[in-house]
């Protein structure tokens, strides 16, 4: 049989195939990109085994656990594991802290399905602390400049047109603005941060040693940036994109309109698909009525029905760019102008997009 391991960088940095024994809440409380969830127990035989151990000790829990997991339940979870396994040769198993549930999938492998399969010792508690760790390290060692801009200037573009790009607003499911929600939910906090190291991880094994990241504030949408990534943002060097308003608008109009109508009637057909599309934009202007103040957001939830009446009867779009150009110079433009003044003595360098795009591929930080 394989050795177990404790080598986290290389499981990430290869994308090991991952076996998480651990029960489904645990699981969707936070694990690893790519990892399968096939538990020991599932969520009602935890807590029953849990309590068990709470009341009556070890020896009662763990009897009690193979009382539960016995019989078909327990062939079945078997040959879910065994099938893993088959199609995963190269993969590791592991549970919570590497201990108990892990030793027995492998023990029941073994014995039952014939199949030698290695654990990972410490368990997601001991990888998680690894990442956490990880990403301290890579901060230290690596260096980052932010790609700062007005909204709709197109900070992503010029991201996904340089290959040592970290995706933020990727990772996390949203484009970064109150109007950021997508059509599918966001990762879990731990899995937002889980996936954002590992990245970091693989690029660095690539050789990269500097990255561009999107100007962000602490949370993009539910997700919240690591407070040490954070922190450290507020130093680093900053590029600012400029753009016209007019083609600012045009970029607001293609990505939180054009694209996200489509996102939402791919998913949900043309008529229910629009409608959430519609409840979307909406909300998302609700969500900011506070700091728009009631009057501004009066006006701008005016401009904005008027707009849906029009794209959802004639298919016509033109109407959104009122409340986009409304939102813009009420809202979204004296705010990032102000921390555009707050972020100067960082800036080394601004221009359009192409500019922009052509600086940092040659950007070396020293």
């Amino acid at each position: 049989m394989r050795p177990n391991t404790e080598d986290f960088r290389t499981l990430f940095v290869s994308g090991v195939p991952l076996m998480d024994v651990r029960a489904p809440v645990e699981f969707a409380r936070g694990s690893f990109p790519g990892a399968v969830n096939l538990p020991l127990m599932n969520d009602i035989e935890r807590q029953k085994v849990g309590t068990c151990y709470k009341q009556k000790g070890q020896d009662a829990a763990i009897a009690l656990g193979h009382q539960l997991v016995s019989g078909n339940t327990k062939a079945q979870r078997i040959a879910q594991w065994a099938a893993f396994a088959r199609a995963n040769p190269d993969g590791y198993l592991y549970c919570f802290r590497g201990g108990l549930r892990s030793r027995i999938a492998q023990e029941w492998l073994k014995t039952e399905a014939g199949i030698a399969y290695p654990r990972i010792v410490g368990g997601y508690k001991a990888m998680r602390t690894w990442l956490l760790e990880a990403l301290e390290q890579s901060l230290a060692e690596c260096r980052f400049i932010v790609v700062g801009g007005l909204t709709g200037s197109g900070k992503t573009d010029v991201l996904h047109a340089l290959d040592n790009a970290v995706d933020l607003e990727g990772l996390a499911n949203h484009r970064g603005s109150s109007f950021g929600k997508r059509v599918h939910i966001q990762p879990a906090q731990i899995d937002f941060e889980n996936r954002l190291v590992i990245d970091l991880l693989q690029r660095q094994a690539r050789g990269q040693t500097s990255f561009a990241l999107e100007d962000e504030s602490r949370l993009i949408g539910s997700c919240a940036l690591p407070l040490p990534l954070h922190q450290a943002m507020q130093a680093f060097p900053v590029v600012w994109l400029e753009d016209s308003f007019e083609a600012r608008v045009e970029r607001i109009l293609r990505d939180y309109v054009v694209s996200l109508a489509a996102e939402f009637q791919a998913v949900y057909g043309p008529d229910d698909g629009f409608a959430r599309f519609a409840e979307r934009l909406r909300q998302s202007l609700k969500n900011i009525v506070k700091r728009l103040g009631h009057e501004r957001y009066a006006r701008i939830a005016s401009q904005l029905d008027t707009a849906l009446a029009s794209h959802a009867g004639q298919g016509e779009m033109a109407l959104h760019r009122d409340w986009i150009r409304s939102l813009l110079n009420d809202y979204y433009d004296p705010m990032y102008a102000s921390q555009r003044e707050r972020k100067r003595d960082r800036i080394v360098f601004s221009g359009d997009q192409a500019a922009v795009i052509d600086w940092l591929k040659q950007y070396r930080p020293t």
